[in-house]
This record gives C-alpha cells, structure tokens and sequence, in this order.
C-alpha cells in the first residue's frame, strides 16, 4: 500500500487536504498556525485502490513555541518523510516562497524521495502567475489547488497520486472492459463486481470501521478471501456439496469480525502524562511529547499490536475546566476528545500523583461512565514519592472513587514504564467483560439466588416482586428485569442487584446498566378499590341523574304538543305547511 506525506511550513493547508483526500473532517483544521503537531495517518481511496495519507505538522522556526517543541514537530514530519513513498510538498501561494520553504527543500532533496510541489489557495489569484516563484526551488512542476473550495483537486490526483498507485497494478479504469454479456445487461463496461468488503468500507477517525474486514491489513484479506473462493470452487468440483461450500463460507467470513481491535482511549487533564505513555506503550517516540501543558491538540488513532493480540491507542488532548479555556482551537480538542470517548471500547482515566485527584478528573470519570465505556484508572508519575504521601492518595482514590469500585487502579510511571505492561491486563478483561454473552437462564438463576438472599422491600403495603430476567444489550451489559411494581425499586436494592451479576458473572471493569420493566395491568379498572366512589362524587352523579331526566321530560312534553297539533289539524281538514 503506497504512503503519501503532506509537508510543508505552518498553515498552508496541509491538513484541509488531507480532508480532502481522505473525504472525512479528522484533521482539526483552522486559521492558526502551527495546530498540527503530531502525524495523523488516514486512509484514502481511489479508483478501486487504497493509499495511506500522512499529515504531518509545520516544519519551521516559531518564535511563539518553545524550541524543543518545534524540533519534536520536525522529527515527525522527518520520520513521515521517511516513511513515505510520495512527498507532497505544499506551499502557500498568497504568501509567495518564505525562508522556510527552503529547508523543507533541503529536507526532501536529502531524503531522496519523489516530491510534487503544490501550490494552496490559488483562489482569488491569476492562475497564470499563482505559484510561479515556488519553481526556483528546483523540484519540478508546480500543482495549482485550492483545497479549501475543493479547486485542482481531482486533477492533482490524476497527475501526481495515480502515477505512484499504478505501480502496484493496473486501476480499475485501466482494466479492459467487460464481455459482451455483461454490456447487455446494462452493467458499465468497465465496473467490476461491488464486493462485501467495498460496501462496507467506511472511515472512522483514520481507522476503517470493522464492518466486513476487520483487522489491519486490507490487501492481505482481499487476497486471502479469493483464495478461499478459488479453494472452494476447486473443492466443489471435486464432489463437495454446495450446502457445505457456503457453510465454510460463513465461517470463514465471520473471522474478521471476531478478531477486531481494541480501541482504548487515554483521558485526562492537561500535562498528565498521557502522549509520554502512548509513545511508552509504542515503543517509540509517536507522538509529540514536551513538558507543556496543551501539546497534544488533536486526537490520534495509533494501531497497535502485543502479545497476538490487536490494538488501538488513542491520544487525546487535556480536558480543562470551561472557564479556563480561552482558545477557539481547545474547544476543538475538547469535542475531539470527547468524540474519542464515545469511539473507543475502553477509557483509561490518567490522573497526576502529584496532584491527586481533582473535580475536573471527576468530571471526565461521569462523562466515561454516562457514555457506558469500559474503565481503567491509571494514577501516573507515581515514582519519586514518599511513602507517606502515597498512602494518603490512597486513602483519598477510596474515599473519592468509592462509586466506581469496578475499575482497576494502577499505579504508573510513564516515563520509565513502571506497571505500564499490567494496563493491558485491565484493558483486555475490561473489554472482555463488557462484550460477553450470557443467557437468560444464568440470568434469572442469579436473580432468583439474589431474590431468596434479600427479598426486595416493601412499597404502599405490598411487597415488589420480580419475575425474570433477560440481556438487553452488550458493552455496556444491559440486563432487563420483568416484575410488579419495580418503578418504586429503592436505589439500595438496585446496587445490591448490580452487585450480585457483577460477583456471579465476574464483570471487572465495566458498568452493569440495570432496566426494569413494568406490564400494564388490563384489570386494573376492575379492581372493587378504584370502583368506590366519594359521597360527593355520588351527590354530582345525582344531580347529573336529574338534570338529565328534566331533559327527557322536556322533550318528550314537547313531542306530545306537537303530536296533538297534527290530530287537531287533521280533524278540523286544515294544512299545516311546515308542521307536519
């Protein structure tokens, strides 16, 4: 799969196409220099075949950042430089060439790779000058785009991307047409036939959502699965049944989904350590790391894999209080961080030693636990303290996260990688515990032990009873119980009942969502008590009573004057015109 790295100096566009490319609104993009810092990998598609977009961050002295920053911020673009087979070279066409234009060249003309000058925001600009002085860095032609308006896109992909897919084959506009058969049935004679693993390719924050994959590598299951259909046709020639030819295919095809990633998320405060134990989970500098509260910015999807087993480690940026976030650019990375909640499987909370645990870790633990994540407490930098003090921080996680009792707490260093390893111990239970199955007999046989243990309490003179339990839904396991009167169940009880499934099915990690149901009684307007009346509801059912036989002998006194007018008339041979 080919790799394509978006470099260039702050803020001339590279994440806005990287957007584009990628046809999602991953990148945080804004009129700021400088916002992306850390390589952000996304996956691109076109003319039937995949390629890998890296979005790198400005590569340029900034007066405004500290220097180890910018020299962190270069390494990475460097490291994608490396890592590429196609640099993009951007640059900003409003803003002509700049000194630092110049050291990218450098950069790119060491590295030895292919590069393609672009020229960004053209708009407004005559296309025949825009762009006309980036020529002097000596790397070839210069592409005009406006990636903002969308403006030179789809020519750029035609004249520079498509060149570097083809050498991994033919596109899916370069086969030959299809067989004459195909073209009268009115299909295109260039299409191919849509598979299961094209209609469900979807991105998801820079990772493809597992829908008929699963895993990692793309390519190598596409071509496993033809050989497993090549396999089957072959053993179906040789006398298998179709019967069992599909049964295989149904097994086989349910492997991706039983083998998808872990997703877990690292939440937490600003300058808590959580890009230093994303990059010590790695094994490598991934991410962007500076002792300066706020580096991290936007949310990073990183795979990774240990001990056979697939994972994805999200980045988050620190989530202040409100009234302390003053930049448009951290509301961004608030929603981002919180968006990276709801897409992961399981949150590791990281909270400060040092500090202890504050109203704002509070916070982000209600928000985890309200969003039905898997949870893991990981309580960082927690070598170089005294005995003393970490007794007492001790003391003060029981008192304070008595109502999350489920979670695991570790105590780490990120920084020298003290009980990092045992994480993944929490982290695979947790999900483990939050995607397992149970039937609805181990359900009800837990309910009816419980129920024989301490019966449910008493409410308005008769006793609640409940009469059977069944799954109601997975990660976070949902359990519905069916009973009489459960809506005035005491909040005691219900943690008494959470604590019973939680200790029977072993469930570490994970919130227990506890939903009780109620039928409607349809004799309920039979029963002697709701048919007793008031006396003064029977007084105004008397007076209605009355009133109401004054009506009819009104009327009927009325029906006789009219009857005896019509005999009169008849009698005496008189017409009564509009009597009768």
């Amino acid at each position: 799969m080919k790799v394509i790295a978006l470099v260039g100096c702050p803020n001339v566009g590279k994440s806005t196409l990287f957007n584009r490319l990628t046809k999602t609104r991953d990148a945080l993009v804004a009129d700021f220099p400088g916002l992306t810092r850390d390589r952000k990998y996304g996956r691109a598609l076109f003319d039937g075949r995949e390629y890998i977009v890296i979005d790198t961050g400005g590569i340029a002295d900034d007066a405004e950042q500290p220097a180890d920053l910018t020299a962190r911020m270069t390494g990475q673009a460097l490291q994608a430089i490396a890592e590429c087979d196609l640099v993009i070279f951007m640059l900003d066409a409003k803003a002509g060439l700049m000194p630092g234009d110049y050291q990218v060249a450098d950069y790119i003309r060491k590295s030895g790779k292919p590069c393609a000058v672009v020229a960004n925001k053209i708009d407004g600009l005559d296309p025949d000058y825009a762009g006309s002085d980036f020529y002097a860095l000596g790397l070839g032609e210069v592409h005009q785009i406006a990636a903002a308006h969308g403006r030179g896109i789809n020519v750029l992909i035609e004249d520079v991307i498509a060149p570097i897919l083809r050498e991994e084959g033919p596109l899916d506009s370069d086969l030959p047409p299809a067989d004459e058969e195909d073209e009268e049935q009115g299909r295109s004679p260039f299409a191919k036939p849509v598979s299961a693993w094209e209609q469900g390719y979807e991105f998801l924050d820079n990772v493809p959502a597992d829908k008929t994959g699963g895993g990692f590598d793309w390519h190598a299951f596409r071509e496993k699965q033809r050989a497993d259909i090549q396999q089957r046709l072959g053993r179906t020639a040789e006398g298998e049944t179709a019967g069992e030819t599909a049964a295989a295919a149904d097994k086989e095809s349910s492997v991706p989904f039983a083998d998808l990633p872990v997703k877990f998320a690292l939440i937490g405060k600003p300058n808590v350590g959580k890009s230093t134990l994303t990059n010590r989970m790695l094994g490598e500098d991934r991410v962007v790391v500076a002792d300066l509260p706020g580096t991290t910015r936007d949310s990073i999807y990183i795979p990774l894999e240990r001990d056979d087993r697939r994972y994805i480690v999200i980045d988050t940026a620190g989530v202040r209080r409100r009234r302390k976030i003053n930049l448009a650019i951290e509301k961004f990375s608030v929603v981002k961080t919180l968006k990276a909640i709801e897409d992961c499987n399981v949150a590791i909370l990281v909270i400060d030693a040092h500090e202890g645990i504050s109203d704002q870790d509070l916070s982000l633990l209600s928000f985890i636990i309200d969003s039905g994540r898997s949870l893991v407490i990981a309580v960082n930098k927690w070598d170089g303290l005294s005995a003393e003090y970490k007794d007492e921080l001790r003391r003060e996680l029981d008192r304070r996260l008595g109502f999350v009792d489920f979670a695991r707490v570790h105590f780490i260093s990120a920084l020298h990688g003290t009980g990092v390893g045992n994480l993944f111990d929490s982290i695979d239970e947790a999900y483990q515990s939050a995607t397992t199955r149970h039937s609805s007999s181990t359900l009800n046989r837990i309910l009816a032990a419980a129920v024989q243990e301490h019966e449910p309490p008493v409410s308005g003179g008769r006793r609640i009873k409940l009469k059977y339990a069944h799954a109601g839904g997975y990660n976070p396991p949902r359990i519905v119980i069916h009973g009489n009167k459960v809506s005035k169940m005491p909040d005691a009880y219900r943690r008494y009942l959470i604590n019973c499934y939680r200790k029977s099915l072993k469930i570490m990690g994970t919130p227990v969502i506890l939903e009780f149901r109620e039928g409607s009684n349809p004799y309920a307007d039979e029963k002697p008590a709701q048919k007793r009346l008031t006396q003064s509801k029977l007084r105004q059912q008397r007076r209605d009573a009355e009133t109401k036989r004054r009506y009819e002998r009104a009327a009927r006194k009325q029906e006789r004057s009219k009857a005896r007018a019509i005999a009169a008339g008849k009698r005496s041979g008189a017409v009564l015109r509009g009597k009768a």
